[in-house]
């Protein structure tokens, strides 16, 4: 079965945009779904790539001949940012609209937001989302395989993840020369993963891969613009408390979390914690991007008391949500430490406890306890904030 069984809950904006998204998420089979009869340019296309990068006019001739105000798609992007010169003229002159494709947005810092600024916008493409897939998700294949189309649909999960890690280093890192310490970069990638929902520690990321503290930060830049992995900020409220200020590192999937550890069978109760975690943290990302869930999201927690944290706070103008993520089937008021200690918080619409029981529970002070499929459903009406 492949991803096209699936329909995806992108809405395409009207104009122009960028769709980036890591690789195997279903882009490219998305952009042909959704614009079947728009020509569409392959830059993987190994051919093709090497024409344009001889001649960059052949690309501009291509335009040129398409009816004015025609759709065009260009697949990976990244890969000759120097065709976004001749992307904005046929914007300008000829109204023409494209979809601009990538798995990094590396190279396309400087050249695609200085060149592009205000004529094509940014959109996010994500791993499925249990409301794409319907009858077929199970949580548990969720955070065993992870949710990338490119992995769901294959016939041996365990090797296609592998073989994913392999891709990603061969055609992401090495065939880009991102780094030149590869061998470094390879020995920092498990480490992170293990960082997967917990506080950055640059300085024991650098021990524990062999490498230095400014190295590991660049490689931590080169994990994000590559898309497979992002940090979330601490939310500073001062609630009579000094909180931490160190973000937390997520990776987008907990298949490439599993992938780079080498760790495929089911997981144990001790991992389970921080892949839930993860896939709530993903969830709640591509919700946010598709559907403005939010417009700030954090996580609390206050430097004095260890034990005690909020894992997402969703602020949506003046107003937060709180939620809690445990893997536990069975509540007890230990859960709800940290959504009983940020209560205090000014504009605070509700707390929510996320956890893996079936019965939908409230404490005395109104803290909302969850089953997953509860919480899906608040997700996918819109009805998070009140």
């Amino acid at each position: 079965m492949t991803d096209t069984t699936f329909a995806r809950i992108l809405v395409p904006p009207k104009g122009s945009f960028f769709l980036f998204g890591p690789r195997g998420t279903g882009k490219s089979t998305w952009m042909r779904t959704v614009f079947p009869a728009a020509p569409r340019i392959d830059l993987l296309d190994e051919t093709l790539y090497q024409s344009y990068l001889g001649n960059a006019g052949l690309f501009a001739a291509e335009l040129q001949a398409l009816p004015r105000g025609s759709l065009v798609l260009v697949d990976e992007i990244q890969r000759l940012p120097a065709l976004l010169n001749e992307v904005h003229r046929h914007i300008e002159e000829r109204g023409l609209r494209f979809v601009l494709c990538g798995s990094s947005a590396r190279k396309l810092k400087k050249a695609g937001t200085n060149l592009l600024a205000g004529r094509a916008v940014r959109r996010n493409f994500h791993p499925f989302l249990p409301e794409e897939l319907g009858d077929r998700f199970q949580l548990d294949d969720a955070l065993q395989w992870g949710c990338l189309p490119i992995i769901w649909s294959s016939e041996d999960r365990r090797d296609s993840l592998r073989a994913y890690a392999q891709m990603y280093l061969k055609e992401e890192i090495q065939a880009e020369a991102v780094v030149r310490n590869l061998p470094g970069f390879v020995r920092f990638l498990p480490v992170a993963a293990l960082f997967h929902g917990q506080l950055v520690n640059v300085a024991g990321l650098a021990r524990d891969a062999g490498v230095a503290r400014t190295t590991v930060a660049g490689y931590l830049e080169i994990i994000e613009d590559t898309l497979l992995a992002f940090q979330l900020p601490a939310f500073e409220g001062r609630l009579r408390v000094k909180e931490r200020k160190h973000p937390k590192l997520y990776w987008v999937d907990a298949g490439i979390v599993r992938a780079l550890k080498r760790q495929f069978d089911p997981p144990t109760a001790e991992e389970r914690g921080a892949l839930l975690e993860g896939w709530v943290a993903g969830l709640l990302r591509s919700y946010g991007d598709y559907r403005d869930l939010f417009d700030e999201w954090y996580y609390w927690s206050p430097a004095e008391a260890a034990d005690v944290e909020v894992d997402f706070l969703l602020q949506k103008g003046r107003t937060f949500v709180a939620i809690e993520v445990k893997s536990s089937g069975r509540f007890s008021n230990s859960m709800v430490r940290g959504l009983r200690a940020i209560g205090d918080l000014s504009g605070l619409s509700r707390r929510i406890l996320l956890y893996t029981g079936s019965r939908v529970l409230q404490t005395q002070d109104n803290i909302e306890v969850l089953p997953v499929r509860a919480f899906l459903d608040l997700l996918e009406s819109g009805k998070l904030f009140p």
